[in-house]
Parts: C-alpha cells; sequence; structure tokens
C-alpha cells in the first residue's frame, strides 16, 4: 500500500468530509506502515485524522478529509 491508494481508499470510505475505514493488516510492519502513511498525509495537510485504533487484524481510521485546491 502506498500514499496515493491509502488516500483513495479513504475517499471511498468517506460521506461527505468524514471517513472510517478499516485496513487490514497481516504484521506489525503492515501496522507501521500504514501508521507512515497516515502520518504523512497528516504533515501533507490531506486529512485530519480523529482516532487510529489498532485491533487484532486490522487498523481502524477515522477522520476528516481536507479538500485543498492544488
Amino acid at each position: 500500500m502506498d500514499k496515493i491508494s491509502l488516500l483513495e481508499r479513504l475517499r471511498n470510505s468517506s460521506r461527505g468530509n468524514f471517513f472510517s475505514t478499516e485496513i487490514p493488516k497481516a504484521t506489525k510492519e503492515d501496522e507501521k506502515k500504514i501508521e507512515e502513511l497516515v502520518s504523512e498525509l497528516e504533515s501533507e495537510g490531506k486529512i485530519k485524522l480523529r482516532e487510529c485504533a489498532q485491533r487484532e487484524y486490522s487498523v481502524y481510521l477515522h477522520g476528516i478529509i481536507k479538500y485543498t485546491i492544488e
């Protein structure tokens, strides 16, 4: 998974500006990669994360997608 595919997944799981999704993970490395990608998207100003919950087999993300004109 890369930043673009993660952002598309968040956009597809959104209602208006809000998104809520669970991303399956297989290993701890997957979990770390997802956290890195989310933090990159936050630092770029594309999303605002409200909740990130580590579950047994997935990572739950909830937040706001920021729409900006580039």
